[in-house]
């Protein structure tokens, strides 16, 4: 791994949003990564990191342990500042049997003007396993990021998942994002985007839960508020070919100014004895709540705004 760049490491913490005492905590685990380079780690026990830094990308291999229970979040940072630039990184997680984890993952490329940051991730969750993973994008006003997240999920028996993937603050440019989840038995996958989509934003969501063993369940959901120009493509898929599998399909989106919204929610059930469920809405704000706020004082765009909100917490 590179030295640590303390300077670098507060930089990135705040265009993160991450307090301080979180990186200074020897409790936490935490690993920052600015373009390809590891520029602070640091481990607790049970959890084992390996980095490869190359010139065109870094790969990162997580394992937890066996049995293994990290407590307190796992903080993962990934960033550049540079106005124009590629991150590539390969990332390989393995969480082995009755073992949990929480990772936070910030990402964040605040003075991007053509920058490209592509996640391409396989991720194992074993017997009676737990993980979560809420990845926090914060850009900046220029919109000059596309990122491409791509992850492919293996639950065994009785694993558990959930991932969130949140943008809530300034423009991206582009978001292309391919999740695809595999679950065993009695295993539950979540998985929820919560996007607010501005200027000329371009947001593309593909994401597919597929229910092979007895009594496995999933949830696709998805919140999408688009403004100014920007444009949306929501696909989501459940296929179900266990006996007792359950699964839901939801997707909601609001529309203003000139936004575009596209919605395909598939459900695909090859068992008599499975169950699958959709819902997708796409309109503009609601009249109703519209004028009972504006009727308590707010402005219409402060209204529209605490709707919009509401729709992404």
């Amino acid at each position: 791994m590179s030295m640590v760049d303390e300077q670098l490491v507060k930089q990135l913490s705040k265009a993160s949003d991450i307090e301080t005492n979180i990186v200074n905590n020897p409790h936490i685990a935490h690993l920052f990564i600015h373009h390809h380079k590891v520029i602070g780690a640091h481990l607790i026990p049970g959890l084992k990191v390996d980095v490869k830094e190359m010139t065109d990308g870094i790969k990162v291999s997580m394992v937890v342990e066996k049995g293994s229970v990290i407590e307190k979040p796992v903080h993962l940072c990934f960033g550049m500042f540079p106005e124009k630039g590629i991150q590539k990184i390969i990332m390989s997680v393995n969480i082995e049997d009755g073992a949990s984890i929480s990772i936070l993952a910030h990402c964040t490329f605040p003075n991007a003007v053509d920058v490209q940051h592509i996640m391409d991730a396989q991720i194992n969750v074993g017997k009676n396993a737990r993980y979560s993973y809420f990845e926090r994008h914060i850009h900046g006003d220029l919109g000059g990021v596309k990122v491409y997240p791509t992850a492919v999920i293996n639950l065994d028996e009785g694993a558990q998942f959930k991932t969130e993937f949140e943008l809530l603050k300034g423009c991206v440019g582009l978001i292309d994002m391919n999740y695809e989840t595999n679950c065993k038995a009695r295993s539950i996958a979540e998985m929820n985007a919560r996007i607010n989509g501005r200027g000329d934003d371009v947001i593309a969501i593909r994401e597919t839960g597929n229910l092979l063993g007895e009594y496995s369940r999933g949830v696709l959901t998805s919140r999408v508020a688009l403004r100014d120009n920007a444009k949306a493509d929501v696909y989501n898929k459940i296929k179900a070919t266990a006996a007792y599998a359950r699964g839901h399909v939801d997707c909601k989106e609001i529309i203003q100014d000139n936004g575009v919204a596209k919605a395909t929610p598939i459900v695909e059930v090859n068992n008599p004895k499975a169950h699958v469920t959709h819902e997708a809405s796409i309109g503009s704000v609601d009249s109703k709540q519209l004028q009972t706020l504006m009727s308590r004082g707010l402005s219409e765009d402060d209204a529209v705004e605490l709707i919009i909100q509401g729709l992404l917490s």
